[in-house]
C-alpha cells in the first residue's frame, strides 16, 4: 500500500491541474478547529455532561420536539452550538483550500452537512457554498408564518451550560413574534424550511453543468465524511461518476474509495497539510 507522501504526491498532481474544485466536507473538517466530535454517546456526552445525566444522546437532543415541549432545553442545546460556532476560528486547511481554488479557472464550490457557516466565515463566498443540511446561523419560525429563513446575526442566546438550558428572551420570529428556531434540518423533522439550501443546490448544479459543458478538469475533495450519514461522500462519489475527474478521500476512519480514486487515511487538517506541502 502506498504511504501518505505518496498518495499526497498523486492527489497534489490532480489538484495542480485541475479547473474546477468541489470540495465535500463532512463533520471531521470541523473537528481539527476544536470543534467537538458527536460520533458516538460518549463523544457527545463529552461535549455536553448535561446531557449525560439527562439520559440524551445527540439524535435525542436533536429534535424539534423539545422546541415545542421544553424550548429552554432545545436553545440552551442549539444556542450553545450557535455560540461555539461563532467563536470557532476556522484551521489553516481553510486557507489551503482557498489557495488551490484562486488557481482553477473555474474556481470552486462547497457542498457540506455542517451547519457551522465556517466555509463562509474563512472566506469562501456564500454564493459557492451548499449546506445541505442548512445552517445554524440561520433561523425559521416554528410556527411556519411563511417568512423566508432569516440571518442569526442579531441573535443572542444566553445558556446556563451546567444544565443546558437557554434564558429567556428566547430568539422570536420578526414577523410575528412567534419562537424561532434554527433552519437546520434535525432528526424527525417535518418542518424544516428546505428553501435556502435548495437555492443552493440549484447554484451547484448549474456550475457542475457548465464544468461539463467546458470539458473542465474536475477535482473531488472528500472531506471528513463518514458512512454514517453518508449525504456528503455519495454526493462526491456520484459527481465523479457523472462528470469524471479525480476523487481525493480524506478520512482516517473510513477511507475507502472507488476503485482508481485516491485515499488519504488521516484527518482533514493533516490530509490537507500533506497534500499543500507535496504542491510547494
Amino acid at each position: 500500500m502506498a504511504d501518505l507522501p505518496e498518495i499526497a504526491a498523486r492527489a497534489a498532481a490532480a489538484v495542480r491541474s485541475a479547473d474546477a474544485l468541489l470540495i465535500c466536507a463532512g463533520a471531521g473538517m470541523g473537528v481539527d478547529s476544536g470543534l467537538p466530535d458527536f460520533r458516538g454517546p460518549e463523544g457527545f456526552w463529552r461535549a455536553y455532561p448535561a446531557a449525560r445525566r439527562l439520559g440524551l444522546q445527540f439524535h435525542d437532543l436533536a429534535d424539534p420536539r423539545w422546541f415545542f415541549e421544553d424550548p429552554a432545553l432545545a436553545w440552551g442545546f442549539y444556542g450553545h452550538r450557535l455560540n461555539l460556532y461563532r467563536d470557532t476560528t476556522p484551521h489553516a486547511g481553510f486557507a489551503m483550500l482557498q489557495r488551490w481554488a484562486a488557481r482553477a479557472s473555474a474556481g470552486a464550490f462547497v457542498f457540506t452537512s455542517n451547519v457551522d457557516g465556517q466555509f463562509q466565515r474563512a472566506g469562501f463566498p456564500d454564493l459557492r457554498v451548499v449546506e445541505c443540511h442548512g445552517s445554524i446561523l440561520h433561523l425559521q419560525c416554528l410556527r411556519g408564518c411563511d417568512l423566508e429563513a432569516w440571518p442569526a446575526a442579531a441573535v443572542t442566546v444566553s445558556v446556563d451550560t451546567e444544565n443546558l438550558r437557554a434564558a429567556a428572551p428566547l430568539p422570536t420570529c420578526p414577523r410575528c413574534g412567534g419562537l424561532a428556531r434554527p433552519n437546520i434540518l434535525m432528526f424527525g423533522d417535518f418542518s424544516w424550511d428546505p428553501s435556502r439550501s435548495s437555492a443552493q443546490e440549484e447554484r451547484l448544479q448549474a456550475w457542475l453543468h457548465d464544468v461539463e459543458a467546458a470539458r473542465a478538469r474536475l477535482v473531488v475533495l472528500c472531506l471528513g465524511s463518514g458512512t454514517a450519514i453518508p449525504t456528503v461522500r455519495f454526493t462526491a462519489e456520484r459527481t465523479v461518476r457523472r462528470l469524471g475527474g479525480t476523487l481525493i478521500r480524506v478520512n482516517p476512519r473510513d477511507p475507502g474509495v472507488p476503485s482508481g480514486q485516491l485515499s488519504l487515511a488521516t484527518g482533514a487538517l493533516a490530509g490537507l497539510a500533506a497534500l499543500d506541502a507535496a504542491l510547494g
